[in-house]
């Protein structure tokens, strides 16, 4: 490993723990980022977007109250918009995400980020 590894996590979050115990147990110890708590800014997102292959609403959680409370929906919203939505309200963001070695993986499911490593 010549990069550090990076997870994006929330420690309620089902996926997103049993993504960072896959990373231990393969003999890795992430920097973690609680993104509930430390959100990343608008241009890490895109960053992150670029890396993962998404479009900003690929990696929302479309079901959450702030979605529809902010109109997240409207087809009329640019990247901008939505990537400074999910910063203003991280609860938006799908998790768990892994960086590493210059590459990303959504860890759903939480093998999925073997591919990176």
């Amino acid at each position: 490993m010549t990069d550090e590894i990076t997870i994006y996590h929330n420690p309620r979050c089902s996926k997103s723990r049993a993504t960072l115990e896959l990373l231990r147990a393969q003999g890795h110890e992430p920097r973690i980022i609680e993104y509930l708590k430390d959100p990343p800014g608008d241009k890490e997102l895109a960053t992150i977007l670029r890396l993962l292959g998404l479009q900003p609403r690929e990696l929302m959680r479309t079901k959450e109250t702030e979605y529809r409370q902010e109109n997240l929906a409207d087809p009329g919203l640019k990247d901008n918009d939505l990537i400074r939505a999910m910063h203003e309200h991280p609860r938006l963001i799908e998790r768990p995400i892994v960086l590493a070695n210059g590459k990303a993986a959504l860890g759903r499911p939480p093998e999925a980020v073997l591919k990176i490593l």
